[in-house]
């Protein structure tokens, strides 16, 4: 029920984009280099040899089995006798979530729909100020899996887009964060984690049938589903995670050729292969695969908790079945990165609330009552939360400029479940949400317990007031579908709907559309406030908005998940405190029927036979806008738009600065102490890109300049994308200014996996580079020859 992966490897990695998008000139970053101090790297693994010449076989089994504690979600047992603390693992990738007075902060998706990634760096430094001060070594997160193939994933919020690179770049950036903060990083899920029903083996009928199998080919694999986790193994990532489902056939975390053959060998990753919790299948052939650490081991709050490591691990040395050696791998990948971090000084104790978190969280009485405050780790960080909310939050309509709101305003309707607080506490562990109660996280693991949270009604109250206006609220759907709204008097001047859609671990969305009766509720509220009308959804992915053309409907907000400033935070977009720059992370459809990728459910007979479960990802590379580019369907917001209050021009050609001779194809063959990532040619900058944009508008405000690349048509496979994202940057500009945005695009960024020869390739011809403000909103291009 729950993911992780271990974490630690990373080093001195410094902010970055603030100088990108405050200069004159935004400087491409040089992404060549690794995010590792080798000198340190090496002399840890050192120290960690040292350790296991003094271990015996049963510490050293202890060191890769997980040991319920009660008091972290997972953990690992100190050894005394080397001076191992132990670690302390915890959910998850929005802030630590069993835990009390911590921070909700704005989910993934939220987070990518920023597109800033001085913001992806900051919210991943808090998080870890946070875990490091209530004593977790492990963060349980960022999440690369699910990348997103299906809208309809019910996780989908937990990760950031599903376009590789904006997925890569974010992985990237919060990783290094994370292990500044000294706090090891876990990348999830590996790989093809793309749906919730069927992920886990499941009784059916008394029979136990196998989890879904994701079916991938080779080049579909690397240039999609596997290119954020390189990111992540390139930027020091110290554990990778695997999931619970079957890819080609093999369990997540008993598959060979993903686990060693191109996660350890292809991409050189140093860290350590943890399971998901009870994801490790039985006997020594997981540890064969590459699987470095068992999660949870045993744990008597849980049913189905025997552990197949342990001291088994002991005997399966002893009778041969495991050679010692790769037991002393596993151990060494497991210490290095808490060495590496420095985790072994001076590291916080473990938070006393902990313990009594966990138990209540598994629905069990806390032992002795004992229920004592928590360490107050929150600091300043609800600015920060506010402040990505708010960058994160993408306009997609504002018809005659009814937004920011008019200060004059003395009456102000707000409308639906989503407006007022959570009916249902403020924990968001649960499949199912609570009907009325604003969402400001998904559910599962990968959710929050937050110590507050402002919601949008709260937030709207405090403004009115400071404007001397009123305030008149319905917040059930049902009552405003089915009611007459007599008690509305005078009928509002502006009419705030607030919607939402659930998601959460465990299930897949059934709908696009906005939960309860949201169509029907919007046009009641619309008809009551012709023209005035304001739609803000809070979803963890794209919403069906069958009501965006309904011309009483003049806004429209998609907000995502904000964590817990949410109201503050949509009061800043709404009023014009912040200006939006937020831009879609993922295309929404004018239908569902648009979409290529269904989730793949069984129902009947069939559903207890385990090779019935197969998801073929027959649409290759053609996810999202891919898709919606190869078939030449016209989306209803496309991936990358986002309005703003001002306007936004590129004033210059693209100029493209490349080798003055051709380059190899291939890449070079080059080797490194730490190759971390794969082939360091393929991290290179070949190729520098730039323009000029200009805010011809007359408020201050950031867009986003976009770089799409298409590989010349007739040099490459067949299903090969028109376009592929392949750069960004956030630029911040006041009224008429101008800045120079760069791009440094590498091997990698400008090449194709070829099958047959297991190897990145850069194709003959012209590749044609262009530069905009959305996938479908580019202003200049320019081409490029490199082989």
């Amino acid at each position: 029920m729950y993911w992780y992966l271990l974490t630690a490897l990373s080093t001195t990695l410094l902010p970055i984009a603030a100088n990108a998008v405050q200069s004159d000139e935004t400087n491409p970053q040089d992404l060549s280099h690794t995010f590792i101090n080798t000198t340190q790297w090496l002399a840890a693994r050192a120290k960690v040899d040292s350790w296991i010449a003094a271990m015996d076989t049963t510490e050293k089994a202890f060191v890769v089995t997980g040991t319920f504690s009660g008091t972290c979600i997972e953990d690992i047992a100190p050894i005394k006798s080397i001076g191992f603390s132990g670690l302390c693992l915890q959910d998850g990738p929005a802030g630590i979530r069993l835990a009390d007075l911590a921070s909700v902060f704005p989910a993934g998706v939220t987070t990518a729909a920023t597109w800033d990634k001085e913001l992806m760096y900051q919210r991943g430094s808090a998080m870890a100020s946070e875990f490091r001060a209530k004593g977790a070594h492990v963060l349980l997160g960022p999440a690369g899996g699910a990348l997103g193939r299906s809208p309809w994933g019910g996780r989908n919020w937990e990760g950031f887009s599903p376009d590789p690179y904006l997925t890569g770049a974010a992985m990237d950036y919060t990783i290094r964060a994370i292990q500044d903060g000294g706090v090891q990083a876990t990348a999830k899920h590996f790989i093809g984690n793309e749906q919730e029903t069927m992920r886990k083996p499941t009784m059916i009928n008394g029979k136990m049938v196998d989890s879904v199998s994701s079916n991938i080919d080779d080049r579909t694999l690397h240039e999609l589903y596997l290119w954020p986790f390189a990111d992540a193994v390139h930027a020091g990532v110290a554990s990778v995670m695997c999931g619970y489902n079957r890819v080609n056939g093999s369990y997540s975390c008993e598959n060979a050729h993903l686990m060693n053959k191109i996660l350890k060998d292809e991409l050189g990753f140093q860290g350590y292969v943890m399971s998901d919790f009870l994801a490790t299948p039985h006997g020594v052939d997981p540890i064969k695969a590459g699987l470095d650490m068992n999660q949870p081991g045993p744990a008597s709050l849980l049913p189905l908790t025997e552990t197949y490591w342990g001291r088994n691990l002991v005997a399966a040395v002893e009778n041969g079945t495991l050679a010692e050696a790769r037991l002393d791998d596993m151990v060494r990948r497991v210490l290095t990165p808490y060495l590496y971090l420095g985790q072994d000084k001076d590291y916080p104790a473990i938070d006393p609330s902990s313990g009594p978190l966990l138990y209540n969280s598994f629905g069990y009485p806390i032992p002795g009552g004992f229920t004592p405050a928590g360490r107050d780790v929150r600091g300043n960080h609800s600015t920060l939360i506010r402040n990505i909310a708010a960058a994160g939050t993408v306009l997609l309509k504002n018809e005659n400029s009814i937004l920011p709101l008019n200060k004059s305003l003395t009456n102000i309707g707000v409308f639906g479940n989503d407006a007022a607080d959570p009916t249902m506490g403020l924990l968001y562990p649960k499949t199912d949400g609570a009907e009325i109660g604003t969402v400001i996280v998904g559910g599962g693991s990968g959710g929050g317990r937050p110590s507050y949270i402002v919601s949008p009604l709260d937030a709207v109250r405090v403004y009115a007031q400071g404007i001397g206006a009123r305030v008149q609220y319905v917040t059930n759907n049902t009552a405003i579908v089915t009611g007459s709204l007599t008690g509305l008097y005078p009928l509002p001047e502006v009419c705030l709907m607030f919607l939402k859609s659930w998601a959460s671990e465990g299930v897949d969305r059934s709908t696009l559309v906005p939960d309860d009766n949201s169509a029907s509720a919007v046009n009641k509220i619309a008809s009551l406030c012709p023209g005035r009308t304001i739609v803000i959804t809070h979803s963890g992915g794209p919403d069906i908005m069958p009501w965006a053309m309904n011309p009483n409907v003049s806004a429209i907000i998609a907000a995502h998940y904000p964590g817990q400033e949410s109201g503050n935070s949509i009061m800043d977009i709404l009023t014009g405190r912040v200006n939006p720059s937020g831009k879609l992370p993922y295309t929404i459809a004018a239908e569902e029927a648009d979409y290529n990728t269904p989730i793949v459910n069984i129902t009947g007979p069939e559903a207890e036979d385990s090779s019935a479960w197969q998801s073929d990802f027959t649409e290759g590379l053609f996810i999202d806008y891919r898709h919606f580019d190869q078939k030449n369907t016209t989306p209803l917001y496309e991936f990358g738009f986002g309005l703003s209050y001002t306007t936004f021009d590129l004033v210059s050609d693209l100029t493209i600065s490349a080798p003055t001779s051709k380059v190899p194809a291939r890449p070079p063959v080059t080797n490194g102490t730490l190759a971390l990532g794969g082939n360091p040619s393929l991290w290179k900058t070949l190729v520098v890109c730039s323009t000029e944009v200009t805010n011809t508008g007359h408020l201050a405000g950031a867009t986003v300049v976009q770089l799409y690349i298409s590989l010349p048509e007739g040099n490459v496979p067949a299903g090969t994308p028109v376009r592929v994202l392949r750069g960004f940057e956030k630029v911040e500009l006041a009224p008429g200014e101008t800045k120079k945005v760069s791009f440094a695009l590498t091997r990698r960024d400008m090449s194709y996996w070829d099958v047959v020869a297991q190897d990145w390739k850069i194709p003959s011809g012209e590749i044609v580079i262009s530069a905009g403000f959305s996938s479908r909103d580019r202003r200049v291009t320019s081409t490029v020859s490199l082989v």
